[in-house]
């Protein structure tokens, strides 16, 4: 956040200093591109080159670490929808906000020429791919569904950064490993759990640049297009802030009262250690158990509940990140001037709630798969940098949406337990 203050208020300032002088602007357009640029482009690229063996392993391993998938019975399917239904909620929330309010409009076109060129060095190639398919017939319309699902080659769709046929094939795998004899099973799944560290542990190396990298990027974005942008992304954090206030202050309160019977102030109130702690780690694995113990002493739920949905919560629940993934996919594409069609709008949706269950519970986790989300629609995923300078408040707010609708869900899975006995 002081890098953030001191790179916008340094290019802000450089911005007033060269506008009149043409020689000012070139040696400024110098220096950000051979030392501002540089800087956060390593920055991005280490989360660049992580994302597809985070997505592998992160999704395959949570999948087998499952277990036996038939036996799972009620509780599985019904914790399972749960998590489906709220991401997908926040989701459409996200887009639909940014999409009303539309903040990254109106950008000026020759700011928006040069934004492109500076962040987007793939934009004009992602976007061919992306509009120029368009298939005729019924059998060329099948053909590209299958391919977009389970291609005939995975490691090309790979190569080209293509998510869906990754997720597929990592859901297939993990399936399968439940499947298969349980020595076999935990040595593939140790060595996932090992990958999946591995990268994240690079993302770490990567957050040690975060605070010079934000500074160069900020400082580049401000110095070159001043207030302007400024100010549209502080109109883009305040939606985003609002929407994790619905979701935690309107929609669990009334996911609560239907499906709890429970009073959703004195809940929210007895889970406050839980969300002080999620905005202050800013990672739900490292809230877990903290969220494990207030649920159990505090909230009444029974160990064997929160045991199982808990820890499968802060791998494979992430409402406030799909609400954030959804809400900087629009964003950014206005920024660019980029018009995503409903159908478009509907495959961010899916993609940020499918990507969320591969994101891992720590903080900047959701960046590198939010670049693959972008992608998929043809916004450029350099674009990304624009908001990276204010993701860390972001993330602080997103974590506390994440790990309360875990506790939410397992309130509910306790009172759907509760009722079911005593019908015995």
């Amino acid at each position: 956040m002081i890098a953030l203050g001191l790179g916008a208020a340094a290019g802000i300032i450089t911005n007033i200093a060269v506008a009149e002088n043409d020689g000012a602007k070139e040696i400024l357009n110098t220096i950000i591109d051979s030392v501002a640029h540089p800087i956060g482009q390593i920055f991005l690229r280490m989360l660049f080159i992580v994302v597809v063996p985070l997505v592998f392993a992160s999704l395959a391993s949570g999948v087998a670490g499952l277990g036996d998938l038939s036996k799972l019975g009620k509780i599985g399917g019904r914790t399972m929808m749960f998590f489906l239904i709220t991401s997908t909620f926040a989701a459409t929330l996200g887009i639909t906000m940014l999409e009303v309010v539309r903040p990254g409009d109106g950008f000026d076109p020759a700011a928006r020429e040069v934004l492109m060129k500076s962040y987007a060095t793939q934009a004009s190639e992602i976007q061919a791919k992306t509009g120029t398919v368009v298939p005729t017939g019924t059998l060329a319309v099948v053909n590209q569904i299958l391919d977009m699902f389970i291609p005939r080659n995975i490691i090309k769709a790979i190569t080209e950064m293509q998510m869906i046929p990754l997720i597929v094939f990592s859901l297939l795998l993990g399936a399968a490993l439940t499947k298969i004899q349980m020595e076999r099973r935990d040595v593939m799944v140790k060595w996932l759990d090992g990958l999946t560290e591995t990268m994240i542990t690079i993302v770490g190396f990567a957050m040690k640049l975060a605070p010079l990298a934000v500074f160069c990027l900020i400082f580049a974005v401000t110095a070159r297009f001043g207030l302007d942008l400024l100010q549209k992304l502080g109109i883009f954090v305040f939606l985003t802030l609002l929407g994790y206030a619905i979701v935690l202050f309107i929609f669990y309160p009334i996911l609560l009262k239907l499906l709890t019977k429970r009073k959703p102030i004195e809940f929210l109130r007895n889970a406050s250690p839980i969300m002080v702690t999620a905005f202050s780690l800013s990672s739900s694995n490292g809230t877990l158990p903290t969220t494990i113990r207030v649920s159990e002493t505090v909230l009444g739920i029974r160990p064997q509940v929160a045991s199982f949905v808990l820890p499968l919560g802060a791998t494979m629940n992430m409402n406030g990140t799909a609400l954030f993934e959804g809400a900087v996919v629009l964003f950014i594409a206005q920024v660019f001037g980029i018009e995503l069609s409903i159908m478009q709008q509907i495959l961010v949706v899916a993609l940020c709630v499918i990507s969320a269950v591969g994101v891992a519970g720590v903080p900047g986790a959701s960046l590198p798969l939010l670049m693959i989300v972008m992608a998929q629609v043809g916004v450029p995923p350099d674009g990304l940098a624009i908001i990276l300078g204010v993701d860390r408040i972001l993330d602080m707010g997103r974590t506390v949406i994440n790990v309360m609708g875990d506790v939410v869900c397992a309130a509910y899975i306790e009172n759907f337990e509760s009722e079911q006995e005593a019908k015995v």
